[in-house]
């Protein structure tokens, strides 16, 4: 057994842990070349470079079975594996991309408030939660691919008009205006383009959007900071203007 290193060598020489080399003989990834008299695994220089492949594999981001399939020649090929990785990556930058759009939401709050109260913190979570609760990934895609095409000075400039109606609605709400008023109806048309760009004509989308405002639209309008007052007199706009 000359040239081997026992399981514990191999260890502290690698940075991984015994349990682990343990787990890979267990899992039938990484056998030990041999056995000393007194039963403690040894590996060789063909053992070690299995270990080596392993390692550079698991940097790829792949499973272990993926890797034993790769290793071994089995079923899947090393392209197919490299595939799997590449769409698994491509989720989380998705994934990523949508929570930097929060984020960029939050930082336009946090820039026209000044500080973030706790509340607003907690709803700017909800909200988020509730994004991904109401969306399928698919819809997710095509709202981020959305959100690309229009550009970022566009949405910043959306959420501006979104605010700069919710307080001509408060407005005409304390005057005292009648909802199916046409200035009143003015607002609830700008509501409902605004409402077309997000979607993008998607009905899929927009029934998503419409089941997340039925289901949270306390919280929807606390993150926003609009008064359920508001948001009343506004549900009553939208159902003039769809009545009329």
């Amino acid at each position: 057994m000359g040239g081997s290193l026992k399981v514990g060598t191999l260890a502290e020489r690698t940075g991984l842990t015994v349990r682990t080399l343990h787990h890979y003989d267990q899992i039938g990834l990484l056998r030990p070349s041999g056995r000393t008299r007194a039963g403690h695994r040894l590996y060789d220089l063909r053992s070690v470079g299995r270990l080596q492949q392993i390692t550079s594999l698991r940097q790829f981001g792949l499973s272990l079975d993926d890797i034993r399939a790769c290793l071994d020649g089995g079923p899947m090929e090393p392209a197919a594996i490299l595939s799997r990785h590449i769409a698994r990556l491509e989720e989380r930058i998705a994934a990523e991309r949508r929570l930097a759009r929060h984020l960029r939401l939050i930082e336009t709050r946090l820039r026209e408030r000044g500080a973030a109260t706790m509340d607003e913190l907690l709803h700017t979570i909800r909200e988020t939660v509730m994004f991904e609760k109401h969306y399928t990934k698919e819809q997710l895609d095509k709202l981020e691919a959305r959100g690309r095409e229009v550009g970022q000075e566009r949405i910043e400039e959306v959420q501006r008009e979104w605010a700069e109606l919710f307080r001509g609605m408060e407005e005409a709400m304390n005057a005292g205006t009648d909802p199916s008023d046409p200035s009143v109806q003015a607002l609830a048309r700008k509501g409902v383009a605004l409402i077309a760009e997000f979607t993008g004509g998607n009905a899929g989308i927009e029934r998503s959007l419409g089941n997340a405002y039925r289901e949270e639209q306390g919280a929807m309008h606390q993150a926003w900071g609009v008064s359920e007052e508001v948001a009343e007199y506004y549900g009553r706009a939208m159902q003039a203007l769809r009545s009329g």
